[in-house]
C-alpha cells in the first residue's frame, strides 16, 4: 500500500510538473486560475465524499474552449482529476484508485475538453448546452468503461451486460448533470468576469 502511494504521488508530482512547465504558455490569468482549479476539484472530492460534487467536467470543459494549447487543455482536467484521487487515497475515506475501469474516467475527460473545442465564444447559451453534453457523454463513455472492465460481470455480458450498466447510472447523472451545470455556469462566469475586470484595469 505504502509503496502503491509513493508511486502514485510520483506519477502525480510529475504531471503537476508538466504542468506548471507548459502553463508558461497561458497568461498569468489563466495560469492562476488552472491552478484554483485544481486544488477546487481535489477539496470538493474529498470534503463531498461519497456524494462526488465537484467540478471536473466543467474544469475539463473550461480547458477545451478557453485554453488555445490544446495540450494544455487535455492537461489540466488530467491533472485536477488525478490529485484529486490521491487526496481521496490519502484521505482514508475510500479507495481514491480501485481499478483498471478508472482509466476510462481520464478518458472520458479528454473526451469533455475535446468537447470545449467546439464552444467559438462562450455565452449564457452554448456553455449550459455543452454542459449538459458533456455529462451525458462522461456518463456514457466512463459507465462504458466499466462494463468493459468488469471481469466480475456484475452487469452480465453482451449487449444486455451493457445497458444494464447503463441503465444502473442513469440515477446518478440525473444529479450528475445539474452538478456540472451549475459548476460550468460558475466557472465560465467567474473567468469572464476576471478577465472583463483585468481588461478595464489594463486601459485605465
Amino acid at each position: 500500500m505504502r509503496k502503491k502511494r509513493i508511486k502514485q504521488s510520483e506519477i502525480s508530482i510529475r504531471l503537476l510538473l508538466t504542468f506548471v512547465e507548459m502553463s508558461q504558455k497561458m497568461n498569468k490569468q489563466q495560469t492562476i486560475f488552472g491552478i484554483t482549479l485544481v486544488v477546487l476539484a481535489a477539496s470538493m472530492k474529498v470534503i463531498t465524499f461519497p456524494f462526488s460534487i465537484n467540478p471536473i467536467i466543467a474544469i475539463s470543459l473550461f480547458s477545451g474552449t478557453l485554453i488555445k494549447d490544446r495540450k494544455l487543455a487535455f492537461l489540466l482536467p488530467l491533472v485536477a482529476m488525478l490529485v484529486s484521487d490521491i487526496m481521496l487515497e490519502f484521505s482514508v475515506i475510500a479507495d481514491g484508485f480501485y481499478g483498471w475501469g478508472q482509466i476510462g474516467n481520464y478518458f472520458s475527460l479528454l473526451a469533455v475538453a475535446a468537447l470545449g473545442f467546439r464552444i467559438q465564444k462562450p455565452n449564457f447559451f452554448n456553455v449550459p448546452a455543452f454542459s449538459i453534453i458533456g455529462s451525458v457523454l462522461f456518463f456514457f463513455l466512463s459507465n462504458t468503461s466499466v462494463f468493459l472492465f468488469d471481469t466480475q460481470l456484475t452487469y452480465g455480458s453482451g449487449f444486455a451486460g451493457w445497458a444494464s450498466c447503463l441503465t444502473a447510472g442513469i440515477p446518478f447523472v440525473k444529479n450528475a448533470a445539474v452538478i456540472d451545470l451549475s459548476f460550468s455556469v460558475l466557472i465560465f462566469g467567474t473567468y469572464a468576469l476576471m478577465s472583463k475586470t483585468a481588461n478595464k484595469e489594463a486601459k485605465a
